[in-house]
């Protein structure tokens, strides 16, 4: 059995089915971590849902994306409104039920159109298959060599348990401080005991690169699906990966812009 970690997603199915293919992905077999941002973006959400809990061996970490859905699943309120690519998960899930989306655009104060929509589609539209896969993500995962996968980083200076869920999912400062010390040649240091660290959220592309970074023991793996990048996923026992076509060219017709998170 293999474990393979792969990165933010973000709708892009037609990637998903690529990387799964081409890493040959055993799905009796072979162990797969999702590091997060499953939905939001692409069109695909749902067909990236439906794909992954063909599954068995699977562990989910929650992104902040996933979240915002979840809040929906939970509550029948999109945290954001739909708003940050969302707009593209609730079509995905309005055409999977047959059901004809009516958007209306908000106003702002100044009443103006904002990024927040009004929809049609209510929280019992959705699957509970994909309700109790949303239901069921962590907030990080570490394996028995000390592993640890988490959606976006967390404080250095206090252990996991002390610390905010909010943390783990949007945290930007570990990857950056990483890669700081790796351009300085300096060396990160944890109250906690980690073998390698694997991430996301803060995607590659930042960096001038639609690969995986590694940085004194950080892998982050989002190398840019929700925006102009590629989808990505990695062997963790001997650090082969494998990518999609670059995810803009899966989808030539999409209207999504999502800002890369």
């Amino acid at each position: 059995m293999r474990t393979l970690v792969i990165g933010d997603i973000h709708g892009a199915g037609l990637a998903l089915k690529q990387v799964l293919e081409r890493c040959e992905f055993d799905y009796e077999k072979d162990l797969l971590i999702t590091i997060g941002d499953i939905v939001d973006g692409w069109e695909d959400s749902f067909m990236c849902v439906e794909e992954l809990l063909k599954i068995p061996n699977r562990i989910d970490i929650i992104g902040n994306h996933d979240n915002w859905f979840r809040s929906f699943i939970d509550s029948g309120v999109h945290d954001t409104n739909w708003g940050n690519g969302g707009l593209s998960t609730a079509k995905s899930y309005a055409k999977a039920a047959g059901i004809e989306l009516l958007v209306q655009k908000q106003t702002n104060e100044y009443f103006e159109p904002s990024d927040k929509f009004t929809l049609n589609l209510n929280s019992g539209d959705i699957p509970d298959s994909h309700k109790s896969f949303f239901r069921g993500q962590h907030k990080y995962y570490k394996d028995n060599d000390n592993n640890l996968f988490i959606h976006g980083g967390f404080a250095r200076s206090y252990p996991l348990r002390e610390q905010m869920d909010y943390t783990f999912m949007w945290d930007r400062h570990l990857i950056t401080q990483a890669m700081s010390a790796k351009s300085t040649g300096t060396k990160l240091t944890f109250v906690e005991e980690f073998n390698q660290i694997y991430l996301g959220h803060t995607a590659t592309l930042n960096w001038k690169t639609d690969k995986p970074i590694y940085a004194d023991k950080i892998w982050n793996v989002d190398t840019g699906a929700g925006g102009g990048g590629k989808l990505t996923i990695m062997d963790i026992d001997t650090n082969k990966y494998w990518q999609s076509d670059n995810v803009p060219s899966l989808y030539p017709d999409d209207e999504h812009n999502l800002r890369n998170k």
